[in-house]
Order: C-alpha cells, then structure tokens, then sequence
C-alpha cells in the first residue's frame, strides 16, 4: 500500500518537550522560524515550518500529560529522535544552521565514518545537523532531485 492511499500523512505535527518557552520562543525567532500564536500560550510554542509541517513545543510538565505516567525524556542526555527538514536548495542549509549556531545552537559534526559521504561526494546531497537549547538534535538536508531511485 503506498503512502497517499491511506490517507495519512500530508501533515506532519512533531511534539517536542522543552524547559522554558520563553527561551524557545527567542532561540527559535533569532533563527527565522514562523511562530504561529494561536497554538502557543505559556506552555506552547507552535512553530510553522510550511504549511505542512507544524514543530509543536510544550514545557516537560505540559508534555508529561500526555504520557500516561511515563517519564518526559532528558534530551540533553540521551536522544531519540533526528529532526530532519528538507531544505528547498542547497543553498538555503548554510544560513539556516548558522543562524541556529548564532542564536545558541550546537553544531553537531557528521559521522565518522559518515554514512552518507558517497552520496555527498556526488553532490547529491548536502546537510548540517545542530542541537537546539532543549538538547534536540535538528538535520537541515537538501537532496537532489536527481538521487538514485534504489
């Protein structure tokens, strides 16, 4: 069954926990994202990358409501889970991670050994990764319209 024949997916809403909106909304804003004020409040703050994908942050204690007793991960601990965008040009990557970096990101090396360098070696790709204040690990990718289809 492919994707579009279930009628999921055009959409995608990321809920991430963090420890304070106030700096969230700052760091964010800094980096150019879109902060969309009907969806944040004290314990909230909507980010809108496209209008199809919406990064929603909530503080730990607002996000542990809807964990049903289980604990709120520690990002700055241990991750699990990449936070990949796509980037409509290579050229729009570097901007976006510097910014990040300027705003108070961590920039976060590739892999050694990487395990998309073939792939960036035939300029079919090119991506910088970063972890944002809350300690999530965001990838800005580009890829092009011209990668193998196997």
């Amino acid at each position: 069954m492919n994707q579009t024949s279930t009628g999921i997916g055009s959409n995608i809403y990321v809920n991430l926990p963090i420890q304070d909106v106030a700096v969230a909304r700052s760091f964010w804003t800094a980096v150019g994202v879109r902060i969309s004020e009907d969806y944040s409040d004290e314990n909230a703050l909507a980010l809108s990358f496209s209008p199809h994908v919406t990064v929603m942050l909530l503080t730990r204690d607002f996000y542990a409501t809807f964990l049903n007793g289980k604990p709120v991960a520690d990002t700055q601990a241990a991750n699990s889970a990449i936070i990949a965008l796509d980037a409509v040009a290579q050229e729009n990557v570097d901007p976006f991670v510097e910014a990040a970096l300027a705003a108070g990101a961590t920039e976060v090396p590739p892999s050694d050994p990487n395990p998309a360098q073939e792939m960036v070696d035939a300029g079919l790709m090119y991506g910088r990764t970063f972890t944002d204040p809350d300690g999530h690990q965001w990838e800005i990718l580009w890829m092009s319209s011209e990668m193998p289809s196997g």
